[in-house]
């Protein structure tokens, strides 16, 4: 019988976690309010878009809002001496971290308020992480957060495709051919970076089929950026958002080209919007159009082109590459997302 009533009080408990804050959608920009929680303060670089995340996700959650950063650029260059740009509560954490900082948090404000030590309210818990702390070396505490279905927590993962914060080492998140210091190119070998970039947020939703948001996001698009992290933090349980930031350092380009960027990566259909609710798959935005015909994808080569890390490509690398982002919107199962062929036999 006392094991049978622990489960039942346990059960209850569970279903406190599960109230959030009530975040309607914007419709268009006219509608955002003025009010800002990532402000001046900062040492970002010019163009940084991960910094343009941060901002919109700040706005997008509200002034009851705690953030929590691994290591990374968005730590390091929002952290110096006596200065901050976060004007609600921020807390750092390890680089493999994030998932576990995200959940001992939500755990930890619960304990507060049922021991009457704090108001009991929703609090949105977001916890954010560069490729390196969200795509490798994080991966594991973030599979793990994302199981505990009665924790209301935002996991984001801001992602400028390389360590940016170290030098520009290679990620798992690093595109094929890529010049990082890890990767170079050379007269032997032109081609260091072979790997193909790991499709995050696909592989998170389909091995966490009971979490109940994920999607993927371009601060090219605001005001959708903005919606989807008010989605994510209002259906009730983990979330992950996965987010392209263009990186005028690690990507060697002029700064003041980020926004077009980000909008050639969609276009070109290199990084497909989508969200996955509730099991339901929706593509979003300019990929909408692309998989109901309506839009026609920009050759790769417009946006390698564009950035200095892809200087030593040559027609067959162009070629290839156009060739693994056709094999994407036309074979893969779910086109974008899925990356996996229909079988051919009866």
């Amino acid at each position: 019988e006392g094991v049978t009533a622990m489960s039942e009080s346990n059960v209850q408990n569970f279903e406190d976690f599960l109230e959030t804050q009530v975040l309607d959608p914007w419709k268009g920009p006219k509608k955002v309010p003025a009010e800002e929680y990532f402000t001046s303060g900062h040492r970002t670089c010019q163009g940084c878009e991960s910094a343009q995340l941060m901002k919109l996700m700040a706005k997008a959650g509200g002034p009851r809002s705690i953030i929590l950063g691994a290591t990374g650029c968005m730590y390091v260059a929002n952290t110096t001496y006596y200065s901050t740009p976060w004007s609600v509560p921020w807390m750092h954490t390890q680089l493999g971290s994030t998932g576990s900082a995200a959940t001992g948090t939500v755990a930890a404000l619960r304990a507060m308020m049922r021991k009457g030590k704090m108001k009991d309210e929703p609090i949105n818990v977001i916890a954010v992480a560069g490729d390196g702390g969200g795509v490798d070396m994080g991966l594991a505490a973030i599979s793990a957060a994302l199981q505990h279905t009665h924790y209301n927590m935002l996991i984001l993962c801001y992602d400028n495709e390389s360590y940016a914060n170290t030098d520009i080492q290679a990620s798992g998140s690093s595109p094929y051919g890529a010049n990082t210091t890890f990767t170079p190119p050379g007269t032997a070998k032109r081609i260091m970076q072979r790997r193909w970039k790991k499709n995050t947020a696909a592989m998170l939703a389909a091995g966490h089929p009971d979490m109940k948001y994920v999607s993927t996001v371009c601060t090219a698009y605001p005001v959708d950026c903005m919606n989807s992290v008010r989605k994510a933090l209002s259906i009730g349980g983990p979330a992950f958002i996965h987010s392209l930031d263009p990186c005028p350092k690690g990507w060697d380009y002029d700064p003041k080209y980020s926004h077009e960027l980000g909008e050639l990566a969609v276009e070109t259909g290199i990084w497909p919007l989508y969200e996955i609710e509730n099991r339901e798959l929706k593509m979003l935005g300019r990929s909408k159009r692309i998989v109901d015909g309506q839009f026609k994808r920009k050759p790769v080569r417009e946006y390698l082109e564009r950035q200095g890390r892809f200087a030593h490509f040559i027609d067959e690398d162009y070629d290839y590459f156009q060739t693994k982002i056709d094999e994407m919107w036309e074979k893969w199962l779910i086109p974008g997302v899925i990356p996996f062929f229909e079988s051919k036999e009866a």
